[in-house]
Order: structure tokens, then sequence, then C-alpha cells
């Protein structure tokens, strides 16, 4: 394999399936289908998982008033849902798996305990990192960085809804948008690429850890990457 030990970011949007709000079922199946091939071929599976399709902090913050810090813990909130709902699906499929919250939950969760996270990791458990990083003002993407490093994990894969990679504009809305196989740190952080912040970006490029985006929507798409294969974009 490429890479022993990974850590999956997958955006809440990503669980939305065909619905407009809340988690569809197929596509949590789908995804714990993707880990577990990925866990058959030995390889070491983190995820942190977004919580969009639930709340999403800054917009519905200032849509009810609320000031930012408190619309970013609700959201913290949404992604412990979203992790449980995936601890469920992989439980039901016998792969054993751990949710960890930074967040104090000790009736759902685990508190993260960086060295209980590797130990679980090389014992074979998948591991969930809920509540971003337990603090507002804070993405998910940011909270997947600093869990890969922390967890040294090889390589941090992106899991986009719909987008098979890094372009240099919105494809949706740019029919003439280029995509790039590869692409470096400073490029995402100098041309304002939107395809993660920038404070994650940084922190993967002061720990080396490449970044791989890719189309979840893609049939095997996180085993063809620790296969060596070379789908969507290599950030480095």
């Amino acid at each position: 394999m490429r890479y022993k030990r990974i850590l999956l970011k997958i955006s809440g949007e990503a669980l939305l399936g065909e619905q407009q709000f809340g988690i569809d079922q197929n596509t949590v199946k789908k995804i714990a289908c993707e880990i577990q091939k990925a866990r058959n071929l030995g390889a070491q599976i983190a995820v942190v998982v977004g919580g969009g399709n639930i709340f999403r902090g800054m917009k519905n913050s200032a849509k009810l008033g609320m000031d930012q810090a408190s619309g970013d813990y609700v959201g913290m909130l949404a992604t412990v849902m979203n992790a449980i709902a995936l601890q469920s699906t992989l439980n039901q499929m016998e792969i054993p798996c751990r949710v960890q919250s930074a967040i104090a939950m000790n009736q759902i969760a685990e508190p993260y305990i960086r060295h209980r996270a590797i130990r679980h990791l090389e014992k074979g458990r998948v591991v969930i990192f809920a509540a971003g990083t337990g603090n507002p003002f804070f993405t998910t993407d940011t909270a997947a960085a600093l869990r890969a490093s922390e967890i040294n994990a090889e390589a941090m894969l992106m899991a986009k809804n719909g987008v098979d990679g890094v372009y240099s504009d919105d494809p949706k809305n740019n029919p003439n948008a280029q995509r790039f196989d590869k692409i470096t740190y400073d490029d995402i952080i100098v041309n304002g690429l939107k395809v993660m912040d920038t404070a994650a970006c940084a922190l993967c490029k002061q720990n080396k850890i490449p970044i791989i985006v890719f189309d979840f929507d893609a049939e095997n798409g996180i085993s063809d990457i620790l296969n060596g294969k070379n789908i969507g974009t290599y950030i480095s």
C-alpha cells in the first residue's frame, strides 16, 4: 500500500444523498463499505466528518441571530450526530469502531485522547473524531488536519461530493475551469482556491502530510488511492 495510516475527511453534505436535510442511510452505508474495503487492505483509518447536513455554524447562526461561537458549538454537536450514525453502520457490518469527541460526552463517546486513538488504530479499529477541535472559529477541515498531524497519518483524504479534484474555479459555474492533477500547498493558499481552509492547508504543509482530494462517488476511491492509482488531485 502507498499509505498505512490515513485520515479520511468527509463533508457533512456528502451524507445528504438526495435529501435536502439530515442523514441518508444509503449514503452512510456506501461510506461504510468503502471504509471496509480500505480496512481489508490493511489500512489504519481515522475519520473526521463535518456537520453541514444538519447545521452550518457561520451561515445558520446569522439566520438565527446567534453569535458565531454559539453557532459553531451547535455545528460541533451536528458532527457528533453524524459520527454516531456512521459508527452504528460500521458496527452492524462488524467493523470495530470508536467515536472520540473533543467535547466531553461520556455517555455516547470517548473523550479525545491522542495515545488512545493511536492504540485503537494499531488494533485495527476505525476511529471517528467528532466535535471538531472542540473550539469555535475552527472548521472541520482544520480539525481533520490537526488530528491527522496528531496521529501521524501518512495522508489526508478529502472526500468531496460530486467534485473529482481541485479546480482553478468552481466547475459547476465555470465549464472552462481547469482541474489540477498535482498542486502545492502554497498554490492553494496564494491563489485562494476554496478546496479547504488555509489554516488546514498550512498545518498539513508544516507536518508534511499530503492531501488527496477526490470524488467520493467514485467506486473504490479510497482503495484505489491506497493501491497507488492517481485519482483526484494530489497536494504536497
